[in-house]
């Protein structure tokens, strides 16, 4: 199944549910059948670090999966699937929080090219677990409070924060349902931005400072290989604003990529 080009504009229903019942109830560790999909984490942009990261956090837990990890801007991912074990297909899960066009089109154009028996899954959000891991990473930057151990928030050090995302309206969209929940979190105002596109992060930021934010900050909604994080930490740091780091390997990021990945293992086994 080749993925559109502009992915669903909210989750699909199916899923949510973490264990679906019946009798293709997805495996568990070390159950996956030999022929199992090979999972293919396709990264955008050049540098697969942080897929490699996150790939070897799954294969601690899940050692009867196949993981390949690609890099979107090369060769690699049609290497990857030109390379597949004869009679086997593959689950491409693209490291992207929301709709991102450009991904998913390269990815598309990879995967007509090839040839190869392949489905290239939804985006990682919008999900309530990327809201937890966007106050992680706050928290990491001091820039909001949380019980580490009891996982909610006890207040946060700056009045507004800005989810600042990649994909144009689109992807804002989407990140307005994860501002909510974070809004919800952090209890103060959150809203969401393009960093590509509009509205922007000036335009948040002029949203927050005339419902009265003076110390705002800007929380990347973002996987991480798809934005100049350094750029944008100094384009922050100029403007008076604190940044946060990018998701990046978050046991959450791991745990949603596990969850695409059964939910694509579901549906070739129904």
């Amino acid at each position: 199944m080749i993925h559109d080009d502009q992915p669903p504009e909210t989750l699909p229903v199916r899923g949510r549910s973490p264990l679906p019942g019946g009798r293709h109830r997805r495996p568990g560790s070390g159950d996956l059948p030999p022929d199992a999909p090979v999972l293919v984490l396709a990264v955008p942009g050049t540098v697969p670090d942080v897929g490699n990261e996150i790939a070897g956090l799954i294969r601690t837990s899940r050692s009867d999966i196949d993981i390949r990890v690609a890099a979107i801007g090369g060769p690699a991912l049609a290497d990857n699937l030109r390379g597949l074990p004869e009679g086997r297909s593959a689950v491409v899960v693209p490291l992207v929080t929301g709709p991102h066009p450009q991904t998913y089109r390269d990815i598309n154009a990879v995967v007509a090219e090839t040839g190869a028996r392949v489905t290239v899954t939804d985006p990682l959000g919008p999900h309530p677990l990327l809201a937890e891991a966007l106050h992680v990473r706050l928290a990491d930057s001091g820039l909001a409070r949380a019980d580490r151990i009891r996982q909610f928030s006890i207040g946060a050090s700056v009045d507004g924060v800005i989810v600042a995302t990649v994909g144009g309206d689109p992807a804002v969209r989407e990140a307005d349902m994860t501002a909510v929940l974070l809004a919800a979190r952090l209890a103060v105002p959150v809203v969401a931005a393009s960093i590509d596109g509009r509205p922007t992060v000036a335009d948040a930021v002029g949203r927050l400072r005339e419902s009265g934010g003076q110390r705002i900050a800007i929380a990347p909604f973002v996987v991480g290989p798809e934005i100049d994080f350094e750029r944008l930490a100094k384009l922050a740091s100029d403007a008076g604003l604190g940044c946060a780091e990018p998701l990046g390997a978050h046991s959450s990021v791991v745990r949603l990529v596990n969850l695409r990945y059964e939910v694509a293992l579901d549906e070739e086994m129904s």
